[in-house]
């Protein structure tokens, strides 16, 4: 069954004589990259709680008027602990307490930023489209529980937390929203983004809840770098990416949701297209396991209805302007992906590839324009 693969990585090892596995990866991912360090405390601690952790360098080239602009960045994906029949703050509080054995991991390696799954304090519940119970699980971005919870992990750990969760803005009539909160390294909420693509395909019935983000496409200046995120359903959106690029994103984090029937032929490629078209790097996460709920629900396909979505199919990555990519951790297991950056190879893609200056925003921005008015007729020439 797909949800027992392990990873493409585990079986082109497990199949491939060296030599040509070494063309294999060189292909599929660039050139190679070196493995960062795991300390020894770190390899015990995944070891005695069951996650996985891989670590990687993405370096740029020497400067002779700048310094190397290094940061890491961490990628947690994870299973929900509880199953979604339990009362909801023990569901809550007990991904709370399991995120907080990865987070540990992810200060012992100093990562600088770190960024947590699509609405990871919950179940991904928006697929059985009912409300009660867990519109309860939506919280304040300022004041909520989750909130309170990254900001002491930010403290402790001199760390940027990016936080994804069902935000209810009570401001504007107890709204809901898909949000990721940012949190400095100094403990402070930075600001928030929320979700600009609300999926209609298959189970991904999330406009029953919310409806499309209203920030735009925010970037957020920390100190570790710029960053942005896209959440999830945005990266099928080469638009949604490339406005973060314009308004000067480093790394964009893309917090998700997703399974392998629906998009695992997709993953591999949206962010690691997004990085090289928009020279920055990106960070892809996905949540693992399968979530079963008490009622069953339909998918408006003719199929027979049924409790789950599928298999989150996890295989989170980090993708850098030039192509290059780390491997993704796991299709079934909890994990955290360790990835140290040279931030200034963001800008030496830019001068090698001029992907930026040959970009054409002029003529696109006429031509789109055009395009959604009413009275819109394609220029298309017939004999």
């Amino acid at each position: 069954m797909a949800s027992e693969f392990s990873s493409i990585e585990e079986s082109l090892e497990k199949h491939l004589p060296p030599s040509e596995l070494q063309n294999v990866v060189r292909i599929l991912y660039g050139k190679p990259l070196s493995k960062l360090d795991i300390s020894k405390e770190v390899q015990a601690l995944s070891t005695e709680k069951d996650f996985e952790v891989q670590g990687y360098v993405i370096n740029g080239d020497a400067e002779e008027l700048r310094p190397a602009k290094i940061v890491r960045v961490g990628a947690i994906q994870n299973k929900i602990v509880l199953p979604t029949t339990s009362p909801l703050e023990d569901q809550r509080s007990a991904i709370h307490k399991r995120i907080g054995e990865l987070v540990e991991a992810a200060g012992l390696c100093n990562v600088n930023i770190l960024c947590l799954q699509e609405a990871w304090p919950m179940p991904f519940a928006f697929c059985t489209r009912e409300k009660t119970p867990w519109c309860e699980l939506a919280e304040d971005a300022l004041t909520g529980p989750t909130t309170k919870l990254c900001q002491e992990w930010a403290k402790k750990y001199n760390m940027v937390v990016i936080s994804p969760i069902l935000e209810r803005d009570e401001v504007h009539g107890d709204t809901l929203w898909n949000t990721a909160v940012v949190i400095s390294n100094t403990g402070k909420v930075i600001g928030k983004s929320r979700k600009n693509h609300i999926p209609r395909v298959g189970d991904f019935n999330e406009s029953t809840y919310y409806m499309e983000g209203n920030t735009g496409h925010k970037v957020f200046e920390t100190a570790f770098g710029r960053i942005a995120i896209n959440i999830c359903y945005g990266r099928h959106h080469p638009q949604n990416w490339m406005m973060y690029g314009i308004n000067g994103a480093d790394i964009v984090f893309n917090p998700s949701a997703t399974v392998g029937e629906l998009s695992e032929p997709m993953w591999g490629i949206e962010a690691r297209n997004a990085a090289i078209a928009n020279s920055y790097f990106t960070v892809a996460i996905n949540r693992v396991g399968t979530e079963s709920f008490p009622n069953e629900f339909s998918s408006g396909d003719g199929k027979p209805a049924h409790k789950d979505f599928g298999h989150f199919y996890g295989s989170s990555y980090v993708a850098a302007p030039d192509a290059r990519r780390t491997p993704g951790l796991s299709r079934t297991k909890d994990g955290l992906l360790v990835t140290e950056l040279d931030l200034n190879l963001c800008r030496q893609v830019k001068d090698r590839w001029n992907f930026r200056m040959t970009q054409r925003l002029d003529l696109y921005a006429k031509s789109l324009y055009d395009a959604i008015e009413p009275d819109y007729e394609p220029p298309i020439v017939k004999e």
